[in-house]
This record gives C-alpha cells, sequence and structure tokens, in this order.
C-alpha cells in the first residue's frame, strides 16, 4: 500500500511493501550486507566527493570552465559527507564504551 506524504509531495511505501523491495536493493534474497561492507562503501562516497571538491576547486582557479557555483555545490557536498561520517563515527565510538562499560 502506499500512501502520500503532504509535507515533500512524495508517495511512502508502507513497511510491507518495502520489505518486499528488499529495502530498496540493499538487502539482496533475504540477506544483509556486512556493515563493515557498508562503511567501506560510506568511506569510498566520501572520499569520491572530497576529490570531486578538489577538482573543482583546482578548475575554478586555474580558469579550465568551471564556475563559482560549481565548485562551492561540490565542496558543500564533500563538507556535508565528511560531517555525517565523522557523526557516525563519534556515535559508533560511543556505543563501543557504553559496551565496554557494561558490567556482566
Amino acid at each position: 500500500m502506499t500512501s502520500f506524504n503532504p509535507i515533500s509531495g512524495a508517495s511512502i511505501a508502507s513497511p510491507a511493501s518495502a520489505t518486499a523491495a528488499g529495502l530498496n536493493g540493499l538487502a539482496k534474497d533475504n540477506e544483509a550486507a556486512p556493515f563493515s561492507d557498508l562503511l567501506t562503501d560510506a568511506m569510498g562516497e566520501v572520499n569520491s566527493l572530497q576529490d570531486q571538491a578538489a577538482g573543482a576547486v583546482k578548475g575554478l582557479m586555474t580558469g579550465s570552465g568551471v564556475d563559482v557555483h560549481q565548485a562551492m555545490i561540490a565542496t558543500e557536498k564533500a563538507s556535508m559527507a565528511f560531517e555525517l561520517a565523522l557523526a557516525v563515527r563519534n556515535k559508533a565510538v560511543q556505543a563501543y564504551q557504553q559496551v565496554m562499560g557494561m558490567q556482566f
């Protein structure tokens, strides 16, 4: 069943249809990807965005046809991706410290 989100104007799939769709392709044949693979892929994406931002800034500085707004968008994307990765790392470290502080 699909419902409509009035704020974003997008349709929202029900949990049953999301599970049937394999959570948007992340899980294949009812088998979830290992967490380490997800982190590795995410770090690769952050690195790719950093490289794109560096290329855009270099292109802007050398005058090779890169507009200021393109360079700013690329650097902001890279900055936001890095901040997200840093927040995820901080939460993972915090969770690890909580588990290590538990008494059994």
